[in-house]
């Protein structure tokens, strides 16, 4: 990590905390909401490069009549379609005295909408946190401003560097109970080192915010042809008993551009896929 990228996650962090301690508010309170909003930043990046991008390509193909570009033409690339009140800019240039809590909750409606794989999956609590801390907004408009200092031309795994990072912060401020959703990542790649997922199914029987697939994903781009897609080589599943985990857990895939099966079961009593004999079987500390 370059210390250019290292202090852009410590100084959004330093701002997040700062805010959710000057309104009292609860590290749970805030959680799911902050991670909410780094996905909807990365979505848009990422919505915004691929759109520039096609539009030029139909421009070049189609010089007489440029065909428009379809939300299908998004989803081919991998990339997530983004209605317009689903985009960053649009949340930044509402009025200050509108219900910002609204505003964000109808963007993630509308974003599960357009991508089923993230159906219940995105936060849409805005609203309550608006009224809990702020009945004028700043708190959300604070946190809107604090992500969009994440700068549209980042590259690399960017995102999914700061969604790991604050992943690792609430881990830590939750002490004990932070090993429930997040393992320490050195301790995630050693086990994926051990157990060598070169291809095939992988199962995470307790796999919390989902840290054992990015790390098995980035070991198959480490040891495979660069043009290989990782999720043509690797199927992944997950078991997990919180709800709020899966969540988490699926937002952090999608940030990675991943996708997987993560069913929600208590693993010391169910076997959602019939484990037994099919699959790379991967363990993080929190299971045990």
């Amino acid at each position: 990590m370059t210390t250019n990228r290292k202090q852009l996650h410590e100084r959004l962090w330093a701002a997040a905390e700062q805010l959710r301690a000057n309104f009292g508010l609860k590290l749970n309170e805030i959680s799911e909401p902050i991670l909410g909003l780094i996905f909807l930043k990365f979505a848009d990046v990422r919505f915004k490069r691929a759109q520039t991008n096609m539009v030029a390509d139909r421009k070049e193909t189609y010089s007489t009549r440029p065909r428009s570009v379809t939300p299908d033409h998004y989803k081919s690339q991998g990339v997530l379609y983004l209605p317009e009140i689903a985009s960053y800019s649009y949340l930044m240039n509402l009025a200050e005295d509108k219900n910002i809590g609204k505003a964000i909750n109808e963007a993630m409606k509308a974003i599960e909408a357009e991508n089923s794989d993230l159906a219940g999956v995105l936060p849409q609590d805005y609203t309550a946190l608006h009224k809990k801390a702020d009945e004028n907004n700043k708190i959300l408009i604070t946190l809107l401003k604090n992500f969009n200092q994440i700068p549209d031309d980042i590259e690399g795994d960017a995102f999914g560097e700061i969604y790991e990072y604050f992943l690792g912060e609430f881990a830590r401020s939750e002490g004990a109970k932070g090993g429930e959703f997040f393992t320490a990542q050195p301790i995630v790649k050693l086990l994926v080192e051990i157990i060598e997922p070169y291809h095939g199914r992988i199962l995470d029987p307790a796999c919390g915010s989902g840290g054992m697939f990015v790390q098995s994903a980035n070991f198959v781009k480490s040891h495979s042809n660069k043009k290989t897609q990782v999720m043509n080589e690797v199927a992944l599943y997950g078991q997990e008993k919180g709800t709020s985990n899966i969540r988490t857990a699926k937002m952090n895939l999608a940030i990675h551009g991943l996708s997987g099966k993560i069913a929600e079961v208590n693993s010391f009593y169910e076997d959602a896929f019939n484990s037994v004999g099919t699959f790379v079987l991967c363990t993080c500390q929190s299971s045990f």
